[in-house]
């Protein structure tokens, strides 16, 4: 039976584990219009760290020029370069698969009153 070297389960477990910790920072980044947070939303598509520390977030915003935009990036930074072993953070906007109501979470979706 094949088992993984001892340092690749640690590296799996360290990036599981800043997983987390950045999932849980995003949740903190409030959308200043809904009061809800970037996760709760459904704006956050995706998050990779790499081994250098480089933390790239895929999200999306809920329209093309939104007014908050720095708002939002000036947070999303503040949040996860706050996370120790994260260095830097690049934020990619994508406009596909297009953001719905559908996205968010049922907690969104009740604090926003939408049944």
């Amino acid at each position: 039976m094949a088992t993984e070297p001892e340092s690749t389960t640690t590296d799996s477990a360290y990036f599981d584990k800043m997983k987390g910790e950045i999932l849980e920072a995003l949740e903190t980044v409030i959308d200043p219009e809904l009061g809800i947070d970037l996760i709760n939303l459904g704006l956050i598509y995706g998050v990779d760290l790499d081994e250098n520390g480089h933390c790239d977030v895929e999200m999306t915003l809920t329209t093309m020029g939104c007014p908050l935009t720095d708002i939002l990036d000036d947070d999303i930074h503040r949040a996860l370069l706050g996370i120790d072993g994260i260095k830097s953070v690049e934020i990619h906007l994508v406009w596909y698969p297009a953001w719905g109501p559908e996205r968010m979470s049922r907690y969104a979706k009740m604090a926003l009153g939408i049944h």
